[in-house]
This record gives C-alpha cells, sequence and structure tokens, in this order.
C-alpha cells in the first residue's frame, strides 16, 4: 500500500490541531493545483539576451557584494540602484561609476520605492538582498512589470508566498531564480559531482543545516539585528533552512525525479537568546525583558518519494563553530564536509577509517571550478558568491535553463512554515505541497552539470 495512505490515515488520529495543520496545506496545494494548468514545457527557457541590465534592490553588506561581483561579469549593466538608506544607494553608484559604467540611477525614497525601479523599460532583472519580508513583494512586482526576478535566500517564508511566485513566474513568463549561494561551495560542489558518477551508490540519507552563533548579530542595532531577531520572536521553526538543503536537494534530484514527501520538526526549549542578552546587557536591561519563542536547535526529518531521509538542523542561539552539517551517505560510501572534508569508499578507503577529500580532487572537482577558480578568487564567501553570480548573468544571457528555478525555490523556502506547523501541532508529519504539480516526476539533468 502507498506510504501517502498510511500517512492521511495516520494524521487523521492527530489531534485537532494537527489534522487543522495538514489539511490546511493540502487545500492550499488542491486551490493551487485548480487555478493553474500545467506547463507544456518544464522547464521554460526564454529567450536570450545581449546584455543583462540590472536593477538592484538593496545594497547592504550581501547586496554590495553581488554588485561587485556583476561590475566583473561580462555582458551585463547595472542600471539603477535602490535602498532605503540614502548612503548605500551613493555607495553602490560610486562602485559602478569606479569601475568605468555609466552612473546607475539611484532610489532611496521609502521601503516601497523600489516599485519605481521596476516600473523602468530599460531593466531586465531585479536582484533582490532585502530583509526576508521584502523577498516576495519585490519579486512579484519584479515579474509583474516584466523583469526576471532573483532573491537571496529564502525566497518566502510561508506556502502562500510560495504559491504566489510560482503562479506569477508561470503566467507572466518570467524567472524566479533563488540565490543559494552554498550551492556553488568547493566542496559542495565536489560531492555533487561524486554522487552524479555514482561514487557513493545508491543514495540513503543526508544531513545538513545551518549551525552559526548569531547571538551577537541579532543583537546589533546596527546590523542584521534591526530585522532578523524579530523572526525569532515570532516563528519557532527552521528559518534558514536553504543553505544546507540546497547542496542536499541537487544530490537528490529534488524536482527532477525525486520530490519531497513530508517532514517532521522538533524543537528544544529557548534559552540562548536570553542568556546571552542577561550576559551582555544585565538583568535589568531592555533586552533582557525581550521574549523568544525560537527553539535553540530545530531538528527537522525529511522523507523524500524516492525513499532517502534528510536531517536539517537549525542552530542560531548557541555557542558553537560554524557549519552547515553537509553529510551525504550511500550504498557505496560516506562523505561529509565539517569540521574537515572527508570521505569514506568501500573497497578504497582502508578499513573503517576515513580519508581525505581531496584525495579524489583530481578526479571529482567540479568542472565549473576548476574553469573559474582565479576568476572568484576573492570574492564573497570563499568565491562561491561570485560563481552563483556567474551561472546566472550566463543563464539569462544564453536562454538557458537557470541552476535553481521558482519550483527550486518554493520547495526549500516552503520548509520553514511546514516546521513551524510541525512543531505546533506537536511534531506531527506535514505533507510538502506539489509546488510541480506532478511535473517532478520528469527526470531531467541539473542544469549546473551539463552547461559549464
Amino acid at each position: 500500500m502507498h506510504n501517502s495512505y498510511n500517512r492521511r490515515n495516520f494524521l487523521k488520529k492527530s489531534t485537532k490541531a494537527g489534522l487543522g495543520l495538514a489539511i490546511g496545506g493540502a487545500a492550499l496545494q488542491s486551490s493551487a493545483t485548480q487555478m493553474l494548468p500545467a506547463l507544456n514545457h518544464y522547464p521554460f527557457l526564454l529567450p536570450k539576451l545581449d546584455i543583462v541590465r540590472i536593477g538592484m534592490v538593496g545594497v547592504g553588506l550581501q547586496g554590495t557584494s553581488h554588485v561587485s561581483n556583476f561590475l566583473k561579469i561580462k555582458d551585463c549593466q547595472i542600471v539603477a540602484v535602490c535602498d532605503i538608506v540614502p548612503s548605500k544607494v551613493e555607495r553602490a553608484q560610486k562602485m559602478v561609476e569606479e569601475a568605468g559604467f555609466p552612473k546607475p540611477e539611484g532610489y532611496s525614497n521609502g521601503e516601497e520605492d523600489f516599485k519605481r525601479l521596476c516600473e523602468r523599460n530599460d531593466i531586465d532583472l531585479v536582484f533582490n538582498a532585502t530583509p526576508w519580508e521584502w523577498h516576495v513583494p519585490v519579486s512579484l512586482e519584479a515579474m509583474n512589470t516584466g523583469k526576471h526576478a532573483a532573491t537571496e535566500v529564502p525566497a518566502a517564508e510561508t506556502i502562500e508566498d510560495c504559491w504566489k511566485l510560482i503562479e506569477t513566474a508561470e503566467r507572466t513568463g518570467k524567472h524566479c531564480i533563488m540565490m543559494e549561494n552554498c550551492n556553488y561551495d568547493r566542496e559542495e560542489m565536489m560531492i555533487l559531482n561524486m554522487v552524479q558518477n555514482g561514487v557513493l551508490g545508491e543514495l540513503l540519507h543526508a544531513r545538513c543545516g545551518y549551525l552559526h552563533d548569531l547571538r551577537a548579530v541579532k543583537h546589533d542595532m546596527n546590523g542584521e539585528g534591526v530585522w532578523r531577531r524579530a523572526h525569532s520572536m515570532t516563528t519557532n521553526g527552521d528559518l534558514y533552512p536553504t543553505h544546507g538543503l540546497g547542496p542536499v536537494a541537487q544530490c537528490m534530484n529534488i524536482n527532477r525525479g525525486n520530490y519531497i514527501d513530508y517532514l517532521v520538526s522538533f524543537g528544544t526549549k529557548t534559552r540562548g537568546l536570553h542568556k546571552y542578552a542577561v550576559e551582555e546587557f544585565g538583568l535589568e536591561s531592555p533586552q533582557a525583558d525581550e521574549k523568544f519563542v525560537l527553539s535553540d536547535v530545530v531538528s527537522t526529518m525529511i522523507k523524500t518519494m524516492n525513499g532517502e531521509t534528510i536531517l536539517v538542523t537549525h542552530d542560531t542561539s548557541s555557542p558553537r563553530p560554524y557549519s552547515r552539517d553537509i553529510l551525504v551517505q550511500g550504498t557505496n560510501g560516506i562523505v561529509r564536509k565539517y569540521p574537515t572534508p572527508l570521505i569514506h569508499i568501500e573497497g578504497k578507503t582502508q578499513g573503517h577509517s576515513w580519508e581525505d577529500l581531496n584525495n579524489y580532487k583530481d578526479a571529482y572537482y567540479h568542472p565549473l571550478w576548476a574553469k573559474m577558480e582565479m576568476e572568484a578568487k576573492g570574492a564573497g564567501h570563499g568565491g562561491m558568491d561570485y560563481l552563483e553570480d556567474y551561472r546566472l548573468i550566463n543563464a539569462l544571457k544564453n536562454g538557458l535553463e537557470p541552476d535553481m528555478d521558482v519550483y527550486d525555490a518554493a520547495v526549500l523556502s516552503a520548509v520553514t512554515e511546514l516546521s513551524s506547523k510541525s512543531i505546533a501541532s506537536g511534531s506531527w508529519p506535514m505533507q510538502f505541497p506539489d509546488f510541480t504539480r506532478g511535473m517532478w516526476k520528469k527526470k531531467r539533468a541539473l542544469p549546473v552539470m551539463k552547461e559549464v
């Protein structure tokens, strides 16, 4: 008997809250399915562009890093820049001029001035590096005014917004691309190459996540703490699943012959952010009175349609070294990245020990890194930011399928709401909406493995 039938019966026995959440997710899926016909071609390909004209929305720390990358990539031009802070607009304009390009038009007249930028008729791509809550509004405005949209992660925070992105992309015929830079990390791409070449055999399990001590960041009112801390006060779930899950989803061919079936999430007690506030600012400080709901550690177990499992961990409130906890396991071996890149391959690795992953670099170093290592040198996050920006421009310029399409963006981003609902319901399973409406069953190659 098919496991989805068994799971539906299981959910019928759940608490009222858990049942309501499960039904709510199914309703979202059913409504969208009725509203939209399946595409005749999946994914959709669009005409080539001689030059990709870019409007930047959000030029803070990460947005400025992308500006720097685009100034080095051939056949793209930044024609407009938007940010609520005028000095950041001016900084980006100066960067463009100093690189020898015309000064881009600036927009800094309030939170919705991005709409004026999107109305321009000389922009092909709106690139969005704003706080999370603006990712969907900016992306929708871009597509509705005839532009491609590229957004920092996550693409959306709710299932409803995931559907909005998909519906708009399909209706307008414009790309909506989530810029998951960790898909382009050296080790992650090398692991992907090994998986694609069958080194690990048939995949069974993976582990990943976002484990990053952000206590100081969330209490810094001159940085991301201005907006990022608020999410820890309102949502108890995996707030940031895509950095770890993006590369693992590619290894498991999610949306390309495989799909996420359901997830179950668990959360620990909430202690870290309050403890940090008391120790840093004092027990009588306003910070010590703030209330947080985000569990210090959120653990989410995912089951795929093809029978693999994925353990995703979110931990941003604990003292710890940075990690994305990348581990991929198959019938022939296992590989991990943190804390040291190691691998074990049956018949090649001696005994039950690990060996250095770099022993396989000559044979399985991803061809994109082999081709562009010098160009990426010195760019953000070890060079992976440059590669993701290059691949974005390359796809739009040549009319190619992007490495991550709107369906990928929706599936990865949906973990946030579904994990929150699972925790709130007492850790009941939450079924994934089929954002592709069955199109995931079509096997297709990852663009990053066929167009380098």
